[in-house]
């Protein structure tokens, strides 16, 4: 039986969610206060220590930025330099010859779901949205539709498919097999992207006009003819040289021994922030120096794009103070409690706890990790596979992106839309991924008895 303040604080959330948008969409207020209120409104409505609410929103801001800040900051860095010396003009160039533009936002799919294999989704975003910028002014297409396939192969990677880190702590939890989980991701990762990305953006984009003044896509300018621009390999090799990074990093245990000195360095420059300071200062040179730059024009450039980044920042910190309020006041105990007392077949149970965690705390990371540590004991006396159950607790954990996620702030102040834009492009976006990855692992579960 559930309890009565369970339900309660299950319905406090809501309201708090429903008055956040409302403050934001309807009162105009600015959306880091309201963050800010909403969260301390939800705390004591759920009784929450009164010495204990800031601290807790505190804890959430600071745990969140000590990751974010560092990869905003750097990554719209390499973004800045690849847009100044054309290298962002040239992968643009190319991907419309290779596609063409009738078929860019396939081709956006693609690069999204392979940038985002070895990075977490926001290291994915700033490398790649410089290119979207670009790719978007030069066909004379939406934003949305060049942007939101991208961040749909990006999101899609993150939550269903190892070497992604998230995705491989559910494979380690439910003791799946790593190379069958990586097929099966693949099996329902690929067509999950096409039908969020490309079909949801063709669909969408007619429906959401952005305004031409973006402060954002303004920082990463275009550039004139082809011939001036830098190599495409080059410029590629700059891209994926942190992505190369993070993949070793990730591997480092496979071909050298733990602990050793081999192995900590590749942990060291596998690590997220490690290896875009690594890209950055690879930037420096070979598309700063190499192509005729100065010193203080560089430092110029990389003083020059921060200021635009702040409030993105400071928004998503406050976005992860209101997951650690939902965390601290017990809302997150609330749904679990719900959800296991719900007689439900365990492939959807794994999905739905991840969901509902998600929805909660807005980290796909948490929701994965918590859903799959329940879960994981009760799967031992299944005959469901543990590979799918990792890939559904992925799904899970992606469903309904809303304005507790750092993602959902990224997304909406990058493409310069409003709150309620956001919610029917990325957060869509992100329920269709979840729950076309679940239909599809219902599919493969079928096939594979």
């Amino acid at each position: 039986m559930i309890d009565h303040h369970s339900i309660f604080l299950l319905v406090s959330a809501l309201a708090s969610i429903i008055g956040l948008i409302v403050l934001i969409a309807v009162f105009k207020l600015n959306p880091f206060l309201s963050l800010f209120i909403a969260s301390l409104s939800l705390a004591l409505v759920a009784g929450m220590s009164l010495q204990t609410i800031v601290h807790s929103f505190e804890l959430g801001v600071g745990g969140t930025l000590g990751h974010i800040a560092i990869v905003v900051a750097l990554g719209t860095m390499l973004g800045k330099m690849m847009a100044e010396s054309g290298g962002a003009a040239q992968i643009a160039h190319t991907l419309i010859r290779l596609f063409g533009e009738k078929n860019i936002h396939w081709a956006m799919v693609v690069i999204g779901l392979i940038v985002g294999l070895p990075a977490f989704f926001e290291v994915g975003f700033v490398l790649l949205i410089p290119i979207a910028f670009t790719v978007a002014r030069r066909t004379k297409k939406s934003l949305i539709l060049v942007g939101l396939p991208m961040v749909a192969g990006l999101s899609v990677t993150h939550g269903l498919v190892p070497p992604h880190p998230a995705a491989l702590m559910a494979v380690s939890i439910y003791k799946a097999d790593v190379g069958r989980t990586i097929f099966y991701a693949l099996l329902v990762g690929i067509p999950t992207a096409v039908i969020a990305g490309p079909l949801y953006a063709k669909l969408i984009a007619p429906h959401i006009h952005l305004s031409d003044e973006n402060p954002m896509a303004a920082e990463f300018v275009d550039h004139g003819s082809e011939q001036s621009l830098p190599g495409f390999g080059l410029t590629l090799l700059t891209i994926l040289l942190p992505v190369f990074l993070m993949l070793a990093g990730s591997a480092a245990d496979s071909f050298s021994a733990p602990k050793s000195t081999l192995n900590q360095w590749l942990h060291l420059i596998g690590d997220d922030s490690m290896a875009l300071l690594i890209g950055v200062l690879f930037s420096f040179v070979v598309l700063g120096r190499m192509r005729g730059f100065t010193s203080d024009t560089i430092l110029r450039f990389s003083n020059e794009c921060l200021a635009p980044t702040a409030m993105i920042t400071l928004l998503v910190g406050a976005g992860g103070g209101f997951g650690r309020i939902l965390q601290d006041s017990g809302v997150a105990n609330a749904i679990i409690a719900v959800a296991l007392h719900s007689h439900i077949p365990l492939l959807l149970l794994a999905w739905l706890l991840a969901a509902l965690m998600r929805l909660a705390t807005g980290s796909a990371t948490v929701a994965m990790t918590t859903a799959a540590g329940i879960v994981a004991p009760i799967a031992v006396h299944s005959a469901v596979h543990p590979e799918l159950l990792a890939i559904a607790t992925g799904a899970g954990s992606l469903i309904f992106s809303h304005v507790n996620d750092g993602g959902f702030w990224l997304v909406k102040e990058y493409f310069n839309m409003s709150v309620i834009e956001t919610i029917k492009t990325w957060s869509i976006c992100e329920t269709i991924i979840s729950f076309a990855g679940l239909a599809f692992c219902f599919l493969l579960s079928l096939a594979l008895h």
